[in-house]
Parts: C-alpha cells; structure tokens; sequence
C-alpha cells in the first residue's frame, strides 16, 4: 500500500511503459516551483487539483485494505465481493469525472497557456484510454468475483472463488499502480503551471 504513495522526480523515458517520469525539456516550471514548497502554496487551484487526487488516491488504499482484509481471512469471499463493489465504482465514478472535465477543459486551456507543455498534456491525454483498459478489467474481474462468491457455499467452489479473488485484486492494484503513476506525472505539470499562472482556471 505505501508504494501508491511514493512520489519520485526522475527525468526519464516518456514511453508510457517504461517511464518513470518526464523528459527534463518538460521539467522548466517544477524547476521554478518544486514539490516540497507545494504545501506553502495557498492557491484555490492548487488546493482543489491535489485534493481530487488525493482522493482518488484514498480509493485506492481503500480497494487495497478490502483486499488485505480478505487475504487475512477477515472477510469472507461473499463479504469481499460485497465491499468490493461500491469501494471499485466510487474509485471510477470520480476518476471518469475528473478526465472528463481534464479532456474537454483543464488540458485545451493549458495548452494555449503553456504551449512547451503541451506534448507533456498529450501523452495525459492519451493515458487516460489506457486507465480506461484498466478500468474495464477491474470491473470483469469483480463481475467474475461477485458471481464465484454467490456459489461459494457449493460444493468444490471454493478453488473457483480464490481464483476469481485473485484475479480481482491483479486487476485493482494494476488500476491503482498505473493511476497513481498518472496522478503523480500531472501532477509534475499542471500545480507548477497553476502556481504560475494563478486561479485563472
């Protein structure tokens, strides 16, 4: 759970497989505005961009206690299912909303604001298909754990509803490793850019 929340600057590849952060042409306004003096920031866009990922983040800590509660036998797998359920949709409920308003909003206005950034606002952009990938299945793996746990009392189904859990929990923390990757890389462009150019957003 403590890797979701490791926050690293490394100016690397911007193969959207292999990175590990952004080429340093793209780094100019993190340079004038680095992570660490973020929390003396008081701007309201500053403030509203980092707490809508921080709540997403919090989804996923949530999806990931669900699953260590299951793992340690705290819940059983009709529990697990249940819990999972609401915990996954509210976690993509807001995730669809937030690249909703980037896709048609934030990233076109921040383009023509900040022109150099925005190869960095396309790569975003087409990231967020590849978190809908994820997206759609996390959402299989849970019909498929929700359906294992409905027969879990039948005989023999209990090999059956371990692996549709297993498959579940892949599927969720491949969701939340690429999302917080995502979250964390925005980041690095756009609070430097509203700290720069105000609440103009």
């Amino acid at each position: 759970m403590g890797a979701i929340w490791t926050e690293r600057r490394i100016r690397l590849s911007t193969d959207p497989d292999t990175r590990d952060g952004w080429p340093t042409e793209l780094l100019f306004l993190l340079d004038r505005h680095p992570r660490a003096t973020w929390p003396a920031r008081r701007k309201a866009a500053v403030a509203f961009w980092l707490e809508v990922h921080d709540h997403l983040r919090r989804d996923c800590v949530g999806l990931e206690m669900a699953a260590d509660d299951y793992a340690a036998r705290r819940t059983s797998p009709a529990q697990f299912a249940a819990i999972a359920a609401p915990r996954l949709r509210g976690l993509i409920a807001g995730l669809h909303g937030h690249h909703q308003i980037e896709d048609f909003h934030y990233f076109p206005a921040f383009r023509r604001a900040e022109p150099r950034l925005a190869p960095g606002f396309d790569r975003l952009e087409s990231e967020h298909a590849a978190i809908t990938h994820d997206v759609n299945g996390a959402l299989a793996a849970l019909a498929e754990l929700r359906t294992a746990a409905e027969h879990a009392s039948e005989p023999g189904a209990a090999a059956t509803v371990a692996l549709a859990a297993e498959r579940y929990i892949a599927a969720a923390r491949e969701l939340c490793r690429s999302l917080c990757r995502h979250l964390t890389d925005e980041e690095t462009l756009v609070v430097p850019l509203l700290i720069e150019r105000g609440d103009d957003y």
